[in-house]
């Protein structure tokens, strides 16, 4: 691990609140240097909550200081951002009571749900919307297709660019997994948990609205899952692995912590989950306490590389050269050759997801389907 992960990894615990006193090495932070890897990770907003608490009360005249136009530039970032989950926050009720008055009960996945897990809602980085709605594939296909025609239509989810500006997908299920035979478990516990979600009302900030969210325990293997997907297609950064943070920080019962832990057994997620919690314990200071399983060193400092290197979604991932304007042929050889670094550790699903997107593409074909 070098200086500047190291700082990096410091400043983080200390933005989180898992550190309360000032990292010694802030001192010698080159701050340019954590502000772009920041950026690279999507957490400006949160990192700017620690960095205003440093600035203000914590450091000393000895060095360590950020620039001013550095810590303005930060501040206008913030900004935006906080306009960003304002508008986010407006557009997820309006979804909300849309489908809803369509007849569809709803929930909206991630994003704005999680962020109420923060100290600070409005400092995560929005996305889009995902809202997973109950009542079926055709007759949730049917209907978007009659708000906004024509759109991707994808094994999970499709698009629904019905407020402009705003991503949404518009969910038939959350999540699914390569392997076909943990894939089948994973449907039927999604349909097992559906009414608990959309029955789950939470207040969003400033008196938005209310919507529907996940509970504390479906997010501890929804999450987990959505992390271990994301693995195999695009990468995985510290936004996601920040939301897992303040997720399994969250109280449950112990009748549901046991639940998920029988159930992130029952996917093949146990492997996935001890990198995982390596990754949260050295980068965010996650306590044994609220850790799921014991950490696997091994794995998890293989994780971290990958989370480095990839940046945000593995947008900043060119081990296997450009993703630019390449080719469905390309983007399928691509992703075939980096999946293969993953096959010793988590092969079922390294293995199967090759075969997932072959037989994807072959169902759209025959269906007809963009």
């Amino acid at each position: 691990m070098d200086k500047t992960q190291t700082v990096f990894f410091d400043f983080l615990k200390f933005c989180v609140g898992s550190s309360t006193s000032v990292p010694s090495s802030l001192t010698e932070a080159d701050w340019k240097a954590l502000f772009q890897m920041a950026c690279k990770q999507a957490l400006i907003g949160v990192l700017f909550d620690g960095l205003q608490r440093y600035v203000r009360n914590m450091y000393s005249d000895n060095g360590g200081k950020p620039g001013k136009e550095l810590i303005l530039r930060w501040y206008a970032a913030y900004e935006q951002i906080r306009k960003q989950n304002e508008r986010m926050n407006d557009s997820c009720v309006w979804a909300s009571r849309k489908f809803e008055h369509a007849g569809f009960r709803n929930c909206i996945l991630k994003g704005q749900g999680l962020a109420l897990l923060y100290p600070d809602p409005m400092s995560r980085m929005p996305g889009d919307i995902d809202i997973w709605l109950a009542g079926g594939r055709r007759k949730i296909i049917d209907y978007v297709n009659r708000l906004c025609p024509g759109q991707v239509e994808r094994y999970h989810h499709i698009d629904c660019p019905v407020i402009p500006g705003v991503p949404m997908e518009v969910h038939i299920t959350p999540s699914y997994m390569y392997s076909p035979w943990r894939n089948r478990k994973m449907q039927k516990w999604f349909h097992s948990m559906v009414d608990g979600q959309c029955a789950n009302r939470v207040m969003l900030p400033d008196d938005a609205g209310e919507i529907s969210v996940p509970t504390v325990s479906f997010n501890m293997v929804f999450i987990l899952s959505h992390l271990y997907r994301h693995l195999f297609s695009e990468g995985i950064g510290f936004r996601q692995l920040m939301d897992y943070y303040f997720v399994l920080r969250q109280k449950v019962s112990l009748e549901d912590h046991d639940t998920v832990i029988r159930t992130i057994k029952n996917l093949g997620m146990k492997r996935f989950a001890q990198g995982v919690m390596y990754v949260l314990g050295t980068a965010f200071g996650l306590e044994k306490q609220y850790m799921l399983f014991d950490e696997n060193e091994r794995d998890g400092r293989f994780l971290l590389e990958e989370v480095m290197k990839g940046g945000n979604f593995g947008q900043y991932d060119d081990r296997l050269g450009s993703k630019a304007g390449e080719t469905i042929s390309h983007r399928y050889f691509r992703m075939s050759r980096r999946n293969l670094r993953f096959v010793n550790r988590y092969p079922s699903e390294a293995l199967c997801e090759p075969l997932f997107r072959t037989n994807f593409f072959l169902w759209k074909k025959w269906k007809g389907l963009k």
